[in-house]
């Protein structure tokens, strides 16, 4: 707990948020964090509540409640408030590998499940984590933790996104030899490419992997595994493979009208921007530009506001985003209840900045797309839509003349991933599930094939990247179990 009477005697005080008409001019992230002593007050609120829920991370009714890393909260927000910011550090890092990521993209499930949150405002845990972390780095805390015992193994990891770096970073502290493979030319995988800068600066993910490099972690870019390198050498060379290559397979629209020019799949506009902005701006127009273009979004998540977002600082001249399911009630409902994740609307930073720019929510409900329009040269002019009902088994129907087009030179397919890439499973004789992902037992990693793992939305489908970090962490300590018979890694008891 923090103060006794803290969450009585200080209101809840958030980072503050740089206006919407005034952060679209740039790709800079817009929360800008509070002095260290309002920080401290912040921690202050931390309740001694008995039963703390925000680090539960259990799975109620289908959706987590509280924190999947199991975080220590209340006793590194006590820490913070009582002024050891170090021992604050140290116990956050016993949980979590990278609070740096989690402190800037998680959405914070922790807070959702904190008491305070019942009669009033829940704890600023995502705020309090992020001034420890960014404490941290700039007071000399974050150095090499290198291994005094290696044992000798070499473990493969494929894919440096939030799960591949997780499992590395663990079973580099154990003493393994590991190499992380990344067909791209930066590792991060979805957190350097998927997640734009305004929400994750990119030098924040380099700092990450430039310490784990100096612990004794291998990065080997540009190297597409089954391309550059086979399945069979790699099994050849390694005691152990962990594949966390994430849920790849993007989920298409099959609509009249698909091949149209100007169709593209979210994560490629994302990382598209993402490229052009590292390697020296947008002026060298060679992304996909939504400049002075009418955008249409499919998907109305996370990706699909990101969308938004990125498409408003490039500059369009319309923006909608679409989404399938009727709109989300604006307070829990009765059959909703507290510690369950609430089920409620959040207007996000891309739809905030649309309604600043165009006056009105870009999100309609209930609808989707019924056909892409297109000239005679191919290129994309309009999409055609149609509203939809859901009878008592929430099967979807097109409301008859319900049709409506809208002007269209951009459209966005965000509508979620399909499973992972099976091609690469295959190489490695690891099984898939009827939905895609490898297969494993309940609650394990080990795939079909010998001395082959698994680890996040490769194993458990798209997620959050905290639930991914918490996958490798697991994923690791199931790995050191493998190798050396027995296993002290933290989520090896999970």
């Amino acid at each position: 707990m923090g103060k006794a009477t803290g969450f009585l005697d200080y209101a809840r005080t958030e980072n503050t948020t740089v206006p919407p008409l005034e952060r679209i001019q740039s790709y800079e992230p817009f929360h800008k964090p509070l002095p260290h002593d309002v920080r401290q007050e912040q921690a202050g609120r931390c309740m001694d509540c008995g039963v703390p829920f925000c680090q539960n991370g259990q799975m109620l009714c289908g959706m987590i409640s509280g924190c999947p890393l199991h975080n220590l909260i209340p006793e590194w927000n006590d820490l913070l408030w009582n002024g050891y910011e170090s021992q604050a550090v140290a116990r956050l890092l016993l949980t979590n590998s990278f609070p740096e990521f989690t402190s800037r993209v998680c959405p914070a499930l922790c807070e959702k499940a904190c008491i305070c949150g019942v009669h009033g405002d829940p704890v600023t845990v995502r705020d309090n984590e992020y001034e420890l972390i960014e404490h941290a780095w700039a007071n000399g805390l974050m150095q090499p933790q290198i291994a005094a015992v290696r044992s000798g193994k070499r473990v493969a990891v494929i894919g440096s996104g939030p799960a591949g770096l997780a499992c590395a970073d663990q079973l580099c502290h154990r003493g393994h030899d590991v190499t992380v493979f990344e067909k791209a030319d930066r590792p991060g995988g979805l957190l350097m490419y998927g997640i734009p800068n305004m929400k994750l600066e990119k030098d924040v993910i380099l700092r990450r992997t430039a310490l784990m490099e100096q612990e004794g972690v291998t990065f080997r870019l540009r190297t597409a595994v089954g391309q550059d390198v086979s399945a069979e050498t790699i099994l050849e060379d390694f005691d152990a493979v962990v594949l966390a290559c994430g849920a790849s397979r993007p989920r298409d629209i099959q609509a009249e009208g698909r091949d149209a020019k100007g169709i593209y799949f979210a994560v490629d506009f994302l990382t598209s921007t993402t490229k052009a902005l590292l390697g020296g701006g947008l002026d060298q127009n060679d992304h996909i530009s939504a400049k002075d273009k009418h955008v249409v979004v499919i998907g109305g998540g996370d990706t699909g506001n990101d969308c938004v977002g990125t498409s408003i600082r490039h500059g369009c001249a319309s923006i909608v985003q679409l989404e399938m399911m009727p709109k989300l009630p604006d307070t829990r409902a009765e059959s909703n209840p507290f510690p369950e994740y609430p089920r409620v609307c959040k207007t996000d930073y891309g739809q905030e900045e649309a309604i600043a720019v165009f006056g009105e929510d870009p999100r309609r409900y209930c609808t989707t797309v019924k056909a892409f329009l297109k000239d005679e040269d191919g290129k994309l002019t309009g999409v055609q839509t149609v509203r939809l009902t859901f009878d008592e088994d929430r099967r979807p129907h097109e409301v008859e003349g319900s049709e409506e087009v809208l002007p269209c030179e951009l459209c966005l397919i965000a509508a979620g991933f399909v499973g992972c890439d099976s091609t690469l499973a295959a190489a490695f004789g690891a099984e898939l599930t009827e939905r895609g992902n490898v297969r494993t037992a309940q609650d394990a990693h080990r795939t079909s094939a010998d001395k082959v793992f698994t680890a996040g939305d490769m194993h458990i489908g798209q997620s959050l990247v905290v639930r991914a970090i918490a996958e490798g962490r697991d994923a690791a300590a199931e790995v050191d179990r493998f190798l050396m018979g027995y296993t002290g890694l933290p989520g090896g008891a999970r």
